[in-house]
């Protein structure tokens, strides 16, 4: 698992922000299209894209889109 690919998959939910945005150290939650819709279908392609399972608390308490790699290469 490359962090350059789960940043593409990641930017890929956000309808509105260009991917050009997204960096490791992109702070997600301050994005403006940040939801909870959005939140929902990030656990969704960490689960199909990665085989891996990720509580809403969990993601809630990442700050950043490295926060996020890091807890899904944890659960690999």
């Amino acid at each position: 698992m490359e962090i350059k690919e789960f940043i593409q998959n990641f930017a890929e939910q956000f309808e509105d922000t260009d991917a050009s945005v997204f960096t490791a150290e992109t702070v997600f939650h301050d994005l403006d299209e940040w939801s909870s819709l959005v939140g929902l279908s990030i656990i969704a392609m960490i689960d199909d894209e990665y085989d891996v399972t990720i509580k809403g608390d969990e993601l809630r308490a990442a700050k950043t889109v490295n926060d996020v790699f890091e807890l899904v290469k944890s659960k690999k």
